[in-house]
């Protein structure tokens, strides 16, 4: 087949194939441009998934009569200047009109702000009417139906209109935590109404539209971010390690105000949360990136999904410390969510009847009245407590007049801290002042306002483990000589990194040098790994540099090793604590950053507050 040239409708949807994946495709561009416009109100609404309809109206400045023509033309747009590299809007290549009028039905109505009237363009699979007048308010309504029927095959890709009216909404809420001071609406046949009134472009109401995304649970539980290193700057907000997700779907980040889904963000907020989260969860974040834009390029994804940053490094190593550090200086806390469990777990109600014959009917109640010699006030457990020694002084509990209630074994505080009152100062303490142990492994505490039920070994092993972290990573790592150096085979690229990174690995206890073209030569290991398969760990090592250009992996095996001995190591549940031995260990954890988990991810402990006690008892 000779060389020719395709025709402006194919061109359109080849180009349409990369931008437009399916409806929420769609809704980005056209969002996006109206945002670009300078929109304070954005209106959406979809009719079977978004495949049947989509018409987003805003009252942005318009177009202009004479340029509706150029809007659907390719790659012609109003935001790009001269430079590729100095892009600021969210939009700029000029492909996404074009492209969904070719395989779907596409109008626009807009009216500028000077306008004595709007006008009205359509182009139907490619096939352009002409313009003309129209009634509108200023703004531009952008329409769209029967999308891909133009290239009915695409239809064939789609998912049910549920998951695509759930696609669309994930978009609409992703670009609305960038606009804060916009108001966004999205409803339509297909889906319940979603209204996010505009707050202001300020941390404050960043953090009230994020609560309006996410929940109100997520700003009780999140620590702020305020991080800046050699012209790039870091604002947002992560959840506390307790309040976590069963995936990623709610990592937010922007750059420059773009929303994008970055492998590289996404593994650092992995790898800052590596040591307080399982292996299963996963934080919740929202962060901003603000850098200069010649140094990131957007225009490397036709959808403007992904970036790549001049200095990747650079951006890791800031988004890794300012979470870290930010999660240090937090301090101790629990996830508000972790109170709400336990008092689902509370059920009031009547406790359960135990009486040790059979009660399947009156008669066997009428013997065992019969049987315990009738009714007795004094016996009565429902009696006064001051009944029968009324002018005998009490102390503690009385619990030999509490036998009456005993139906069975029960368990009970194993160790009490003392019948004294706590200090006033351990009461205003975070975790307060240990008051019992029960069952040999949780240790209750009270404070003013709340009671803490601690979980004694995954505190100690925190404590234990972040002790382990600070001997280790304070002074270089100890190393074991290789009788004889193993030499490991690798790609040029691969070996010249690593011989890039020696002296780093060799803080970490690998020594290495190059051993010819395409090979390295290890010479020692880190001690702590004892018999390690050096050929994985220097492969493992040579991929993480290429992807990230960090040494991460072995950080986080000694890491590991070093969990597992804080684990060993660690105070055992089923031993019995002192009143002073669990006093320390609560102080011990106030005092040491990322106490509320353990290594594991699990948390340390519970706080009910007082309020939430009252609550269940009917008191409030």
């Amino acid at each position: 087949m000779p060389i020719r040239q395709l025709s402006e409708t194919m061109i359109n949807q080849i180009a349409a194939g990369e931008v437009i994946e399916r409806p929420a495709s769609v809704v980005k561009e056209l969002v996006e441009n109206a945002l670009d416009a300078g929109a304070s109100r954005v209106e959406i609404v979809t009719a079977g998934g978004g495949l049947n309809l989509i018409r987003v109206t805003d009252d942005g400045s318009g177009i202009p009569e004479q340029e509706l023509a150029l809007a659907i033309a390719r790659h012609c747009t109003s935001k790009l200047s001269d430079s590729i590299h100095d892009i600021r809007s969210l939009g700029f290549r000029g492909e996404a009109l074009p492209s969904i009028g070719s395989v779907a039905r596409l109008s626009i109505r807009s009216r500028t702000a000077g306008g004595d009237s709007a006008a009205e363009i359509g182009i139907d699979g490619g096939r352009v009417s002409a313009v003309k007048p129209a009634a509108a308010n200023r703004g531009t309504t952008v329409e769209v139906r029967d999308l891909f029927f133009a290239t009915p095959a695409r239809l064939k890709f789609m998912k049910g209109e549920r998951a695509e009216s759930s696609a669309t909404s994930d978009v609409v809420k992703r670009i609305a935590i960038a606009f804060p001071a916009v108001r966004f609406t999205l409803a339509g046949a297909d889906r319940s109404t979603l209204e996010l009134p505009a707050t202001s472009d300020t941390p404050e109401g960043r953090l009230a539209r994020v609560a309006q995304v996410m929940g109100k649970d997520f700003p009780d539980n999140a620590i702020a971010i305020d991080a800046a290193r050699e012209g790039v700057h870091l604002a947002g907000h992560v959840s506390i390690p307790s309040y976590t997700r069963a995936n990623a779907l709610q990592q937010y980040a922007y750059v420059n105000g773009r929303p994008v889904r970055d492998k590289l963000i996404a593994g650092a907020i992995r790898g800052a949360f590596a040591d307080v989260l399982p292996r299963d969860r996963h934080a919740v974040t929202v962060l901003f990136l603000s850098l200069d834009p010649s140094t990131v390029d957007v225009n490397v994804h036709p959808a403007k999904a992904d970036v790549r940053f001049r200095d990747p490094g650079l951006v890791r190593g800031l988004i890794v410390g300012a979470i870290r550090e930010a999660l240090a200086g937090a301090g101790i806390r629990a996830a508000t969510t972790g109170a709400a469990g336990m008092m689902a777990a509370f059920r009031p109600g009547a406790a359960p009847y135990s009486h040790p014959g059979p009660a399947n009917g009156h008669r066997s109640y009428e013997a065992a009245y019969r049987a315990s010699g009738g009714f007795d006030p004094l016996r009565s457990a429902q009696r006064p407590l001051d009944m029968d020694e009324a002018r005998t002084p009490r102390n503690g509990f009385a619990e030999n007049e509490q036998a009456a209630f005993d139906t069975g074994p029960l368990a009970s505080a194993d160790v009490r801290a003392g019948m004294a009152e706590p200090t006033e100062a351990l009461l205003g303490m975070v975790l307060g002042a240990a008051r019992a142990q029960v069952h040999e492994n949780y240790i209750v505490a009270q404070t003013r306002d709340s009671l803490v039920i601690v979980d004694q070994h995954a505190a100690h092993e925190r404590l234990v483990y972040e002790a382990l972290k600070n001997a280790l990573h304070s002074r270089a790592v100890p190393s074991q000589m290789l009788l004889l150096p193993e030499i490991v085979d690798l790609p040029e690229e691969d070996a010249e990194r690593l011989a890039m990174h020696s002296e780093t690995l060799a803080k970490f206890g690998l020594g290495l040098e190059r051993f010819g073209p395409g090979a390295v030569a290890v010479r020692e290991t880190p001690s702590m790994l004892g018999e390690t398969n050096v050929q994985q760990l220097v492969r493992d090592l040579a991929d993480e540099i290429a992807d990230n250009d960090t040494v991460e992996t072995l950080k986080e095996r000694l890491d590991r090793i070093a969990a597992t001995m804080a684990c060993h190591g660690s105070v055992r549940s089923g031993r019995l604590l002192k009143a002073e031995e669990m006093n320390a260990l609560l102080r011990q954890m106030e005092a040491t950053p990322g106490s509320g988990t353990c290594n594991h991810g699990r948390p340390t402990y519970i706080e009910l507050k007082l309020a939430d006690i009252e609550r269940l008892f009917g008191r409030r």
